[in-house]
């Protein structure tokens, strides 16, 4: 799998351009493109970085690349990032790390966002395996779950909790995250629009016909995927 990712890196490297801005997002794709654009010296000297991700970040500082703040930039040229899966129209859910407000900031700017893996986050439709992430504020959060639950009526829905602290996970913004499991999932249209009219809801993990292309690597080999 990793060797998979790593091809997908490959690849998506070969999209970057001398003296442009890429924004980076976090996971093991993105860690082997930081590696490959490291051992590229000449381009790398002409890159502006920014990401939307701590781990990243730190990678990049012992990688001795730079990485500017988010909030200096109104657009950049590429943003790539992985996700837990894609559907035909490159609808992207991405739950794991609870950083999607700022990974859509990133997106939302980018003349470019590119979805970077392995080719099993390809899927027909959007399905149960991952949650949908929403973070809510605090002062919303009895009021947003209730209306997850008459909205959307989830499998489950549950504040997500630390595992490090006592205590409900806290975003860099101050903010909680709420969990929902369903099957089937929701169509992505609907349930996009739904979450928006939802006072409270600082962003949520489904990147809604965001990406532009996705590029992939699995055993037939690696795919760069185009909208339809």
């Amino acid at each position: 799998m990793h060797d998979f990712k790593q091809a997908a890196a490959a690849e998506a490297f070969k999209l970057i351009r001398p003296g442009t801005t890429i924004g980076l997002g976090a996971g093991s794709s993105i860690a082997y493109l930081i590696g490959i654009i490291k051992e590229n010296a000449g381009l790398a000297a002409t890159l502006k970085i920014v990401t939307s991700s701590f781990s990243t970040r730190q990678l990049l500082l012992r990688q001795g690349l730079a990485a500017g703040e988010i909030g200096w930039v109104s657009r950049i040229d590429q943003y790539f990032d992985g996700c837990d899966q894609f559907d035909w129209r490159l609808s992207a859910l991405k739950s794991g790390g609870g950083i999607h407000t700022n990974e859509k900031i990133l997106a939302a700017m980018a003349d470019e966002f590119i979805l970077v893996g392995d080719a099993a986050k390809r899927v027909d439709r959007l399905d149960g395996t991952y949650p949908l992430v929403a973070e809510v504020i605090p002062e919303a959060l009895a009021y947003v779950s209730d209306r997850l639950m008459k909205f959307f009526k989830p499998l489950r829905s549950a504040l997500r909790m630390s595992n490090k602290k006592d205590g409900a996970v806290i975003t860099e913004h101050g903010n909680f995250l709420i969990d929902s499991w369903f099957g089937p999932f929701p169509e992505p249209a609907l349930l996009n629009d739904r979450l928006v009219s939802i006072p409270g809801i600082l962003e949520h993990s489904l990147f809604f016909n965001m990406a532009h292309k996705a590029v992939i690597a699995g055993p037939d080999g690696v795919e760069t995927c185009g909208k339809p």
